[in-house]
């Protein structure tokens, strides 16, 4: 049986949510009541028969380790194989390599030790729940070097200006790799490549002095190698700033919307937290909220998002909002249009709107 090895690369991803991302990086941020951002890649992984997974990261990774531990969640945790986080320990002083070119040439051992044929890299942005088995299959029909994944947007967003776009020919090969803001077929940071034309691109992209593999060592080599192209056609959604965040994460309220990211016969999971079920006390009011265990509830909530261990006192009013992990919110506060980031807490009386296409957002920690 061919095998793949998975590669999460967050080298290159930029912390752009603000204030969510001032204390973690942005595979770490919470979503969608429970889960974190990464959870979606490393569970698609996961359901695929992927047994061993590296994760590059660079900075602010403390609470990525937090999170995955030993990756025991995801049925990481074994003796062959498994979940290697990998920050940057460059200790080669002869080593020319730069940007994320330095995770793959410093880390070249698990790539070497690793059984696969192939080897699938992806992000943390791209929300999706993907067979990542289809796309094997189609990569090997192809005949392809490279097997690159992208979607078809209906209605292009402002997250979707700085995703890559193909161009794609009528035997699904790639003919050009740009940032046209009008194509609406979205590169989903996702490929699946063979491990020898891995080494291959390697090598020649550190050679030349170059930093981003998948630009220099890929797009950069569009013409010289054989580039295919799958198409995604699940629920997706690229997070790369506030706005996109706020948006995704409440289109989740929609069951059918929800339908197409959490399947049963292709599961997301998460660490495990054993916490009470939820309450639900005799003056609370809750419509269309998506709501985590361990949460007391006795105020007005609706269309809303709130994690593990959130209390809402009598008499609080929250709105279309999102209210991560153990915060507290008084009697009589008003929420609308609101991230509240974990661990805050919101006094009696005080009133917090932001606007539907700006949020207003509450770091972790702070008390208003």
């Amino acid at each position: 049986m061919d095998r793949i090895a998975g590669i999460i690369n967050l080298d290159h991803e930029q912390d752009v949510l603000d204030e969510l991302t001032y204390f973690r990086c942005g595979a770490a941020v919470p979503f969608a009541g429970r889960y974190r951002m990464i959870d979606f890649a490393i569970s698609n992984m996961t359901n695929a028969r992927i047994e061993s997974v590296a994760v590059f990261a660079r900075r602010k990774y403390r609470s990525l380790m937090d999170h995955l531990e030993q990756g025991k969640a995801w049925d990481l945790d074994r003796k062959f194989g498994g979940l290697f986080i990998l920050p940057p320990d460059w200790n080669d002083p002869t080593d020319i390599s730069r940007g994320d070119l330095q995770h793959f040439h410093n880390n070249i051992d698990f790539i070497n030790r690793t059984l696969a044929n192939y080897i699938l890299v992806t992000g943390s942005q791209n929300i999706c729940n993907i067979n990542y088995q289809d796309v094997l299959a189609e990569h090997k029909e192809s005949g392809a070097d490279v097997t690159v994944i992208y979607t078809k947007v209906d209605e292009l967003y402002p997250e979707h200006d700085r995703a890559h776009k193909l161009d794609i020919d009528e035997n699904n090969r790639v003919t050009a790799i740009h940032n046209d803001q009008h194509n609406s077929n979205v590169y989903m940071d996702m490929y699946i490549i063979d491990k020898n034309v891995l080494h291959n691109l390697i090598d020649e992209c550190i050679a030349h002095g170059c930093t981003h593999f998948f630009l220099d060592g890929i797009k950069g080599n569009l013409p010289d190698i054989n580039i295919n192209a799958y198409e995604y056609t699940g629920g997706h959604a690229l997070i790369n700033s506030v706005e996109s965040y706020y948006r995704n994460s409440s289109k989740l309220l929609d069951p059918e919307e929800q339908e197409r990211f959490f399947k049963e016969d292709n599961p997301i999971y998460t660490k495990v937290k054993n916490e009470a079920p939820s309450k639900y006390l005799t003056t609370s009011n809750v419509t269309n909220t998506l709501v985590a265990n361990g949460c007391i509830i006795e105020g007005h909530v609706e269309d809303s998002i709130l994690f593990r261990g959130v209390k809402i006192a009598e008499g609080a009013v929250v709105k279309n909002s999102i209210i991560m992990q153990r915060c507290e919110i008084d009697s009589n506060a008003v929420l609308e249009n609101v991230i509240l980031d974990k661990d805050c807490s919101i006094s009696e009386g005080r009133t917090l709107i932001g606007a539907p296409e700006k949020p207003y957002v509450v770091p972790k920690r702070k008390t208003m």
